[in-house]
């Protein structure tokens, strides 16, 4: 066995090693030495991630609460999906699924929610925060307000004269000194009071707003500045005297999950477009349960056909084929947790699927060492020849699987399509490691375990 076989074994075995490793562990964390708090150098959870159609959740179909044939600007979709998601994260739902439907909808996935309508009822806000200068007058918490500040940043029309000549009498507007966009995304968190038990949200501003808070709370004292989200009224606090720091607190009667709700909002902005839901649906995972048992019987049951026949076939180059699989095997969860990659039925599909990819290649590897052998070669010369005759046909069959896993994956992220999308992502990532299996690991364990064997004293072990 020469050196470099030598070093791809030593390498091949810390892999498989450290994916063992992540296997069987729910969370991975790295000890810091150096730290004598005893913190964690590294720490990440690697607990195996399933699928709306798995775990249940909630499935909700979302759509731009606009007039129907008004121009949605390019890109606004895809931004309110994005802040979408970031919202929902934050509010503790994980594994979230969105995903851009034409160019109005958005298809939203969330497994493993009990709660939906708070869900629902979050989502469904726009997130426009206005800081409003309501003067002498503290509007009731909850009341909803007239603002000069819509969306788009245009003010409110002036009212128009009535039909009999007499001017209409306008509902109180309020002036919006300044918006959620002059707070610092990530320096939003959240206190709790001491005294009331209540939640509160602490911000800081930018520069900019820093200034326009120190102006209007300065020329403002005792006057009363409202907090807006939505143009309801979440707090009305009266200014006690001038703030320049550039920081400020939230009040109200937030308990820990609407404060959570409100920061969410704050620090991935409003939303570009308003949303309505057009669906929604509660899934089960009592299915998804028996569809998880049932696909991994079949895959179980697959797989020892396949050892079954390479064993059978190709005797002991298909004993190395066998190893080679379970390597495989190892690596592919490791890698969909390590990601990680939300497991769905249709992915899990594609994940047994990529195993027929892995075991053709090895077919392909065996039946030219085969053909090397019986013209004479001897072992290392037939592995070596045997491998580089067979690499075309597997790089031009896998390569054209790729493609095909991103033409669907395309297709399944434009329509809103989860299933196809799912499928793609793993079949694609279980090809890539059965190219690495079939180029690195079946080779090396070929040249390790057959260098110093004679075919010749032994045909019937390799099938000949």
């Amino acid at each position: 066995m020469n050196r470099s076989t030598t070093n791809w074994l030593i390498a091949i075995a810390l892999l498989l090693a450290f994916s063992i490793w992540i296997d069987a562990s729910k969370e991975i964390s790295l000890i810091n030495p150096f730290n004598i708090s005893g913190d964690p150098l590294f720490s990440r959870n690697v607990e195996t991630k399933l699928g709306l159609d798995l775990r249940g959740g909630l499935q909700t179909l979302l759509e731009a609460d606009l007039p129907e044939g008004s121009t949605i600007a390019s890109g606004d979709l895809e931004t309110t999906r994005q802040i979408l998601e970031k919202r929902a994260n934050a509010l503790g739902v994980s594994e979230v699924l969105m995903q851009t439907a034409g160019d109005r909808r958005i298809v939203a996935e969330f497994p493993g929610v009990n709660r939906p309508e708070d869900v629902i009822s979050s989502l469904q806000q726009t997130g426009l925060l206005e800081f409003v200068d309501t003067g002498d007058t503290r509007p009731a918490e909850g009341s909803i307000i007239q603002t000069d500040y819509a969306t788009g940043s245009a003010p409110l029309p002036t009212p128009t004269p009535s039909t009999d000549g007499t001017a209409a009498q306008p509902e109180t507007v309020y002036h919006t000194i300044m918006t959620g966009k002059e707070l610092v995304s990530d320096k939003i968190r959240i206190s709790q009071a001491s005294i009331s038990g209540n939640y509160n949200i602490d911000f800081t501003l930018t520069d900019a707003g820093t200034k326009i808070f120190g102006d209007h709370t300065t020329a403002n004292v005792n006057k009363v500045l409202t907090i807006t989200l939505d143009k309801r009224v979440i707090s009305a606090p009266s200014i006690n005297g001038p703030i320049t720091s550039g920081t400020g607190q939230i009040t109200g009667r937030f308990t820990a999950a609407t404060a959570n709700d409100l920061a969410a909002k704050l620090k991935y902005g409003s939303l570009p477009i308003p949303i309505k839901v057009v669906e929604s649906r509660t899934v089960g995972a009592t299915l998804g349960e028996e569809s998880v048992r049932k696909s991994l019987m079949a895959g179980a049951i697959g797989l020892a056909v396949v050892i079954v026949f390479m064993l059978l076939y190709y005797r002991l180059p298909g004993f190395i084929a066998t190893l080679a699989l379970i390597s495989y095997a190892i690596l592919s969860l490791a890698l969909f947790k390590l990601v990680p990659i939300v497991l769905t039925l249709p992915g899990i599909a594609g994940f047994i699927l990529s195993i027929g990819m892995a075991v053709d290649a090895n077919i392909l590897i065996f039946e030219r060492l085969k053909e090397e052998l019986r013209a004479g070669r001897n072992l290392r010369q037939a592995i070596d020849l045997g491998w580089s005759r067979a690499w075309p046909s597997i790089r031009d069959s896998n390569t054209s699987t790729l493609i095909t896993c991103g033409i669907l994956y395309i297709f399944g992220n434009t329509f809103g399509a989860s299933m196809v999308k799912g499928f793609s992502i793993n079949l694609f990532f279980g090809v890539i490691i059965s190219l690495f299996t079939a180029i690195i690991v079946t080779r090396t364990f070929l040249h390790t375990l057959l260098d110093n064997l004679k075919s010749v004293e032994h045909p019937r072990w390799f099938g000949l």
